[in-house]
């Protein structure tokens, strides 16, 4: 009976693999569920595109952009406590300009090396913000906000700082959608973004994939007009966006750039960028 649950797994491996190949050659998306012998991280250990990288495979490389498309994006990073200390310095060297720092996820973790990433970013000079990892399935989006704003995700107008961002994509810890309808989903997203403007004064940035945003909200257009869009996709190109977007803000193009893995490109100038986090 092994031998033949074996063989069936294996015929059904080689399928899954000749589409993924065939998709691929067509430059589409896959999705994929993540692998079965792979346990789920420990709750408080997700960082942005933990999920993305999980479910999602994507064709293309972002080098291949041209110089003179490359010229309006200014390039920034994203980092959790994965990254630990960061070597501030040198990706300020590179042409790193912006940065965003997990603050929180939940209503029970905070990044123990917060103050090093988030003080250290804005010491060399970069404008800055934080991030919040949501798990809508262990309280709700208006608790996950005011810890959120209570632990590092605050807003002030100096310049330098940037609005905080809900970073709401694929379950790294079980079901896709975390056990949520998609007009639940929709609430719980709300609840977070308005509790977070009325706390700050300022709309979250909202980051996530446009496969997730399609499959867990429905396709829900209702927050582009009032939130800026972070898109995930790792490829050459940014691809489709989320329902009720005609334009974003920051793509995460690549979770394997230099010195801390994950890369994003702001959409617009070094001032545009400063201009964005005066609001």
């Amino acid at each position: 009976m092994e031998d033949v649950q074996r063989s069936k797994t294996s015929r059904y491996d080689r399928a899954r693999l000749r589409l993924i190949v065939l998709l691929t050659g067509l430059g589409l998306t896959v999705a994929a569920a993540p692998s079965e012998s792979e346990p789920a991280p420990a709750r408080g250990n997700a960082y942005m595109g933990i999920g993305v990288t999980a479910h999602e495979r994507t064709t293309g490389t972002p080098e291949a952009i041209p110089p003179d498309t490359r010229a309006v994006w200014t390039e920034g990073v994203d980092v959790s406590s994965h990254q630990r200390d960061v070597a501030w310095s040198t990706l300020w060297s590179s042409g790193t300009r912006w940065a965003y720092t997990k603050a929180t996820e939940g209503t029970s973790y905070q990044n123990p090396y917060f103050s090093q990433q988030y003080g250290g970013s804005y010491g060399v000079g970069m404008v800055r913000g934080a991030y919040h990892f949501a798990v809508p399935d262990s309280s709700s989006g208006t608790a996950q906000a005011d810890y959120f704003v209570d632990h590092g995700g605050a807003w002030s107008g100096d310049g330098r700082t940037l609005p905080g961002v809900l970073d709401i994509e694929w379950n790294p810890y079980g079901a896709s959608c975390y056990g949520k309808s998609t007009s639940g989903m929709v609430s719980w997203i709300r609840d977070f973004v308005n509790r977070y403007k009325t706390r700050t004064g300022r709309d979250a940035v909202i980051y996530t994939s446009t496969s997730w945003w399609t499959s867990c909200t429905g396709g829900y257009s209702g927050f582009g007009a009032t939130n800026p869009l972070w898109v995930a996709r790792y490829a050459s190109s940014v691809g489709a966006l989320p329902a009720g977007w005609s334009q974003y803000t920051m793509w995460q193009y690549t979770s394997s750039g230099a010195t801390v893995g994950d890369h994003d490109r702001f959409n617009g100038s070094p001032d545009a960028l400063r201009e964005f986090a005066v609001g």
